[in-house]
């Protein structure tokens, strides 16, 4: 079965960077567009990066901080994210969608991230 397990959660101060993986397992995976949500407390998850082949797309809100890449030899996603705010403090998912069936979604368990002022 499809699995995502993301890595590189942590504290970091404002204005630092921290580099999120995502390791997906069970899935063709250049066949899947990948994404990044995140959630922070008593908030809904979010939207905030996805890449489809050579395409990508981010929130209003990381734009020009945030950076996601992917590697089709490892099957793994990665999320760059630069001058962090306290802002982006929230539970990161990784996500994956089948081009083939895109009603369907599979998710990670989450990593933990922390921004502190």
């Amino acid at each position: 079965q499809v699995q995502l397990v993301e890595s590189g959660g942590g504290l970091v101060q404002a204005g630092g960077s921290l580099r999120l993986t995502c390791a997906a397992s069970g899935l063709t995976f250049s066949n899947y567009a990948m994404g990044w949500f995140r959630q922070a407390p008593g908030k809904d998850r979010e939207f905030v990066a996805r890449i489809n082949g050579g395409s990508t797309s981010y929130a209003d809100p990381v734009k020009g901080r945030f950076t996601i890449s992917r590697d089709n030899a490892k099957n793994t996603v990665y999320l760059q994210m630069d001058s962090l705010k306290p802002e982006d403090t929230a539970v990161y998912y990784c996500n994956a969608v089948p081009r083939a069936s895109p009603s369907r979604r599979f998710w990670g368990q989450g990593t933990q991230v922390t921004v502190s002022s």
